[in-house]
């Protein structure tokens, strides 16, 4: 798939946060879409992740939205550059992430990413970056949570509470399974955080994580692990 980055990848913390803040306005937080094809998008690094030049492989799998099986996947291996920084995390992993994509075959009608979107302090994290710079539905389900407050959810699953930072709804906490750890699902683009919820639930019909997460998981670990 073709994806035309509208800036540079910056080298400074000012410099990312500028783009974020420049990007923001540009996010969708609302929409519906009934996907034929889904896309997990994970990152995973060579030994514990810190450091500048951390290796790095990013996949992108893509899944048919009914079956969960996959149909393409793509992997990407590069480099980390930019520093770990919390809040700018994104800028490690977006440009092998965008490598990826670009060599999906096909376009999917929707992204998952393994992070946050609005659940962010510039309300702008991963999914809502990628999801402005390719233009496609886009929603945020993170393993923990980063910024907000919330109270536990109920112990089945579809139980949710809100996520919320400075007294706004960011996301959601929503158990995608009874008597696990919660997940943290929020908005990256053209997608409505109901919305967001719903298909979350959807693509984890056994475990805690969606599928599409599970399989780009292990994908690039299992590439990593050749390099």
């Amino acid at each position: 798939m073709e994806i035309m980055v509208p800036h540079p990848w910056p080298s400074t913390p000012p410099e990312a946060e500028a783009i974020q803040n420049e990007l923001r306005g540009r996010v969708e937080p609302a929409g519906s879409v009934t996907p034929r094809t889904v896309a997990g998008l994970d990152v995973s690094y060579a030994g514990d992740g810190g450091g500048d030049r951390a290796r790095v492989a990013a996949a992108a799998v893509v899944l048919d939205a009914e079956t969960l099986e996959v149909v393409a996947e793509s992997v990407a291996v590069g480099t980390s550059d930019f520093p770990y920084v919390p809040g700018l995390f994104a800028f490690r992993e977006l440009p092998t992430l965008v490598e990826a994509l670009r060599g999906l075959d096909a376009t999917p009608d929707l992204l998952v990413c393994d992070g946050y979107g609005l659940a962010h302090p510039r309300r702008f994290g991963l999914a809502c970056h990628v999801g402005v710079i390719t233009g496609l539905p886009t929603i945020g389900v993170a393993k923990t949570a980063f910024v907000g407050t919330y109270e536990q959810p109920g112990p089945k699953r579809g139980d949710r509470s809100p996520l919320l930072l400075d007294g706004v709804e960011v996301g959601r906490v929503l158990r995608t399974q009874d008597g696990v750890k919660p997940v943290f699902v929020s908005v990256g683009h053209r997608v409505g955080l109901d919305e967001a919820c719903r298909l979350t639930l959807a693509l984890a019909p056994r475990f805690r994580l969606p599928e599409t997460t599970r399989r780009a998981d292990r994908l690039s670990r299992d590439r990593l692990a050749t390099v």
